[in-house]
């Protein structure tokens, strides 16, 4: 297991970098997994929203009704109507590319039906299917709850990478974020630890720390 002191020595190396860079470096953990065989063994995959947000310049887009359209302006994200998406006009390069565009989306319940219909599967390819948003949601709530949340999802290598804070976290932030993170992984894996092989934490421009 790695302790808590372990934890927070990295932190402290990754908040006062040597070289301070013109950008908020975001900071990365990396998984090595070790008796897994991701032919034979169940795939696993598991999202997780954490207390403080990774990456707050993550790009979001709403596929929106004329109410959320509004209250996107306000808020100040982009946001796509059923026209703009119609003009899209299935066109897999295009679809892609606004896959490309935004980290994720969100979607009006009114819109979120007829996503398949409109744009093909390109989004849900791309792992970036809209979540839904309702009325009756607070906008800036769902946002951050998306910008919050981390996704574990195995594919057929055995090393995951997923961002878990940025240079402009204080401390214990950043601690907190890496504890639960890891204590997340662990219950999502069959043998818990004996399937970690390493665990690296580094930010955008630094050499990677290792923490077990």
């Amino acid at each position: 297991k790695v302790s808590g002191e372990t934890i927070r020595e990295a932190a402290q190396t990754l908040l006062n970098p040597e070289k301070k860079r013109k950008f908020n470096e975001t900071i990365e953990l990396q998984i090595g997994l070790k008796n897994y065989d991701p032919q034979r063994d169940k795939r696993f995959s598991g999202t997780y929203r954490l207390p403080h947000i990774p990456k707050p310049t993550m790009k979001i887009c709403i596929l929106a009704d004329a109410h959320h359209a509004d209250e996107a302006a306000k808020v100040g994200v982009d946001s796509m109507s059923v026209e703009d998406l119609k003009k899209l006009n299935k066109n897999k390069k295009l679809v892609k590319k606004l896959a490309g565009k935004y980290d994720a989306f969100l979607a009006s319940e009114a819109l979120i039906k007829q996503v398949p219909r409109l744009l093909g599967p390109g989004l849900n390819k791309a792992g970036k299917f809209p979540a839904l948003l309702t009325h009756n949601d607070d906008m800036q709530q769902k946002i951050d709850d998306v910008r919050g949340t981390i996704k574990f999802q195995l594919k057929k290598v055995l090393c995951l990478g997923v961002a878990v804070g940025n240079l402009e976290m204080t401390e214990d932030q950043l601690v907190e974020n890496l504890r639960l993170t890891i204590n997340f992984l662990v219950s999502l894996l069959k043998k818990n630890w004996q399937n970690v092989k390493s665990l690296n934490v580094k930010s955008t421009m630094s050499k990677p720390i290792r923490l077990y």
